[in-house]
């Protein structure tokens, strides 16, 4: 190792007195009032001189007096490095408006789809993980309050429908003087091993949007979750989109597993998003394999973020329609964080007779497609519709909580023709409606030139003062066309029980549906928000086998800090 000879020392200690100087002379000028003169852009300075070469100089003490040469040129004259802003957001979600109150005496039915989609809750999540509220449109109650599992036992053995239907009444939380009226429904769960043969399309958009952490690997890792879980009987296809599309992997047996992992690994992002093109060629990979009696299903695994071929959601839900009267039905798994297109993602699989999820982690993968897999993968009823008329004698004013992408028209309650929700095996759907019992304070004002007192004696139920609402519900056996009808009344308590005496799964059921009001920003609750919903979540968890429900109670313990 060499060491600077003397004079290269000196020389350095001399050039770094000579900027001491320099510094020392800017300062003074300024303490006695002499301003230095600002370009109003950064000048051209002439280059410094060569600095003198001395026989034998050190190439270290060389390169030190190059360093503090551009020092001296740069540092006050070099604009700053700006911080890159992230990309703009590009999610789309389906704008929508809160269900408003109803008086019973105008508009006396409520007519909607069945929805096990629970997308909603595991998106909000993400965002409140990385300290953010979601979107407004990104919240939707019933899909928050369906994410959660329920004790309600199903139907008995050999009952005619497939579900138990369930209706309680109780106390509003958020307005003493209201009710709220929950309604459950317990579809029959079926053992993992007594399932049909299973025809599954893995079709995964690989295009280069997918590229990241969160999108293709994540997807690549959950579809490894649920090739364990096949069975010999079963078959699996792997389709492939990105510019263009392929069959990555044929049609083959489900205890080949090595065989599928190997396919999965293979998958690599790249390219543009024809998903037109993927969603042709699964499905006509499906029918190709097509399992009489058994589960024919594409999972679609995207970002949503099609740009290639046909992206109008209308014309694809059109294509969707077509093909699921082959008896193809398509379940979504989303992915991906600034650029998701849920809209799209919610809209295929509601069509497509399936149901969407929101893959924001591989636990929320590990639920989906194998804690669930059979409520995933079979269907115990179809075009499950939900029809309620409230008695104008009891209840003066009602509104839904949520699901209000899905409401229907009165008349498409007896219109077989008309597309619903569909109900896999084990699945619950709940539903909540808040009332305004007659003589209470309302929200909406009578009408001046209205017939309400006609009406309300003309009304069917008016005599059954017993009754505060009458509830039907429609549903086609998996490949049938006519559909069964099933019916029960909500009788009026004699008073309105307190919610604090109701079972943990109901009170837990409320206190998800009051914190989703409150993230949508609702007016409709009052003043009623974490101080509340909070220890009822927590009073309300029950068994807890997955700690979902304690998740919950942190996760609306941590947007209420979000929120303050």
């Amino acid at each position: 190792m060499s060491f600077p000879s003397r004079s290269a020392i000196a020389q350095a200690v001399l050039l770094t007195a000579a900027v001491a100087t320099l510094v020392g002379c800017s300062t003074l000028a300024q303490h006695q009032g002499t301003r230095l003169p600002e370009p109003a852009s950064a000048p051209t300075l002439p280059a410094p001189a060569p600095a003198p070469v001395v026989s034998g100089q050190a190439p270290a003490a060389a390169a030190m007096a190059k360093e503090q040469r551009v020092a001296i040129n740069t540092s006050s004259y070099a604009p700053r490095a700006m911080p890159v802003p992230p990309p703009a957001s590009t999610a789309k979600y389906t704008a929508f408006s809160d269900n408003p109150w109803q008086r019973a005496t105008e508009q006396p039915v409520s007519t909607f789809s069945a929805s096990v989609d629970t997308g909603s809750y595991a998106n909000v999540r993400r965002f409140i993980n990385r300290g953010q509220l979601p979107p407004q449109d990104a919240v939707r109650v019933e899909e928050l309050v369906n994410y959660f599992g329920f004790d309600a036992p199903g139907p008995e053995a050999g009952e005619r429908d497939p579900f138990k239907v369930r209706a309680q009444v109780l106390a509003s939380p958020w307005n003493a003087e209201r009710g709220l009226i929950r309604i459950a429904i317990k579809g029959q769960d079926i053992a993992k091993a007594s399932l049909p043969p299973a025809n599954l399309v893995l079709l995964v958009d690989i295009s280069g949007s997918m590229g990241p952490e969160d999108r293709l690997p994540l997807v690549k890792s959950a579809l490894k979750l649920l090739t364990g879980q096949l069975r010999p009987v079963d078959r699996v296809s792997v389709v492939t989109y990105a510019s263009g599309t392929r069959v990555a992997l044929p049609p083959t047996p489900g205890d080949r597993k090595t065989a599928i992992n190997d396919a999965i690994d293979q998958l690599r992002a790249g390219g543009g998003t024809y998903g037109e093109g993927g969603l042709k060629l699964a499905y006509a990979q499906a029918r190709e394999s097509f399992i009489p009696e058994g589960i024919n299903r594409v999972l679609l695994a995207t970002d949503g973020d099609l740009n290639v071929g046909e992206t109008n959601q209308e014309s694809l839900k059109k294509m969707i329609e077509g093909e699921r009267k082959s008896g193809v039905t398509l379940t979504a798994l989303g992915v991906g964080q600034s650029n998701f297109n849920e809209a799209l993602m919610k809209k295929l699989a509601d069509t497509g007779n399936g149901s969407y999820h929101y893959l924001d982690s591989l636990q929320e993968a590990h639920k989906v497609l194998v804690n669930e897999m059979t409520s995933t993968l079979a269907t115990i009823a179809q075009d499950l519709k939900l029809q309620v008329e409230f008695n104008p004698a009891t209840v003066q004013e009602y509104r839904l909580i949520g699901y209000e992408l899905h409401a229907l028209k009165r008349e498409d309650f007896n219109n077989d023709k008309v597309d619903a929700g569909d109900i896999g095996a084990g699945h619950q759907v709940t539903a909540l409606y808040e009332f305004v019992p007659t003589g209470a304070k309302g929200s909406v004002d009578p009408l001046r030139y209205g017939s309400e007192d006609k009406a309300a004696k003309e009304s069917p139920r008016v005599g059954k003062s017993g009754e505060l609402a009458w509830i039907k519900l429609r549903y086609k056996p998996p490949g049938q066309e006519t559909s069964q009808l099933v019916e029960l009344p909500v009788m009026k308590p004699a008073t309105m029980p307190a919610l604090a005496a109701q079972d943990a799964d109901t009170r837990f059921a409320v206190a998800v549906a009051a914190w989703g009001q409150w993230l949508r920003g609702s007016t409709l609750i009052g003043d009623y928000g974490p101080e509340q919903f909070v220890p009822l979540a927590r009073g309300a968890r029950g068994e807890d086998r997955y700690g979902h429900r304690a998740e919950f109670a942190r996760l609306a313990e941590l947007s209420a800090s979000l929120k303050r």
